[in-house]
């Protein structure tokens, strides 16, 4: 029986995920996931731990307000309240998207800015002000805050240990930081889905999930691995015209309520 075996969230994007055993699904996904995010501050570009490991080393919990609790190793811990949705907007660029998205304030900015050793700010993004996902893969109202490109990205723990075989020592799920792990199929079974049912609430698996050097940073020590894996390895056998496959990219279809243990039903 496939069953949901892991959830994971990760509040900031690029910053340290958190384990979860029952969330709730809102229309960008994961209530609280990828909802804030770091730019720099001349030009708003995004910032993640491809360009910046240390960010692998950075706490960003969300709390039930919406807003974070930033912490690090010698760093006092600071609280961040949401931001209003209409005011301080800043303008910001993630890949080929633009926006304009609220600013957290000089506070977090001053404290993020030592902890990256970088001038940067902490923007959130709202629902009214989030993207849409790519033209071509989905429906033309999805919409997704701060991930790469979907709300939601699925893994199943057999193509993960089918890697760690072959790389031939353990790979860490949260170097591919998925939200949803599924247990119970056979290695990339889920590379053929295209309808899910978990608990209530339907997804649609959309694109598989092109990964990057990402993938080569340890999540405990934010230190890349010399020799480029699991990357490597996954090149060796994942590798299509559009990238490094692993995972799928998922849309959820109605809001709704996830909790570690419930079985998974393959629609379609």
């Amino acid at each position: 029986m496939l069953r949901l075996s892991a959830l994971y969230r990760f509040p900031l994007k690029s910053g340290k995920g958190e384990s979860l055993s029952q969330t709730r699904l809102d229309k960008l996904g994961l209530v609280g996931d990828r909802r804030w995010m770091l730019v720099d501050e001349a030009s708003g570009r995004f910032l993640t731990q491809r360009a910046d490991p240390k960010m692998s080393q950075l706490s960003a919990l969300w709390n039930a307000g919406g807003g974070l609790t930033l912490s690090a190793q010698g760093f006092d811990s600071l609280e961040v309240a949401l931001p209003d949705p209409d005011q301080d907007l800043r303008g910001v660029t993630i890949w080929r998207d633009t926006l304009r998205v609220p600013d957290a304030g000089d506070e977090a900015a001053q404290w993020l800015s030592r902890f990256v050793e970088k001038s940067v700010r902490l923007v959130h993004v709202p629902l009214q002000r989030a993207r849409t996902t790519e033209a071509g893969y989905g429906h033309d109202d999805d919409k997704v805050a701060f991930a790469d490109g979907y709300p939601l990205l699925l893994i199943g723990q057999a193509s993960l240990d089918d890697i760690s075989n072959k790389v031939g020592r353990s790979m860490e799920m949260l170097r591919f930081r998925p939200n949803l792990v599924i247990e119970g199929s056979e290695a990339f079974a889920e590379d053929g889905w295209k309808r899910i049912r978990i608990g209530d609430v339907e997804f649609r698996v959309v694109k598989s999930c092109s990964r990057c050097i990402l993938t080569t940073i340890d999540p405990q020590t934010g230190e890349r691995d010399a020799a480029r894996e699991p990357l490597a390895t996954l090149m060796t056998y994942r590798k299509q015209a559009d990238g490094i496959m692993f995972g799928q990219n998922l849309v959820n279809d109605s809001e709704g309520v996830l909790e570690v243990g419930m079985p998974v039903t393959i629609l379609e």
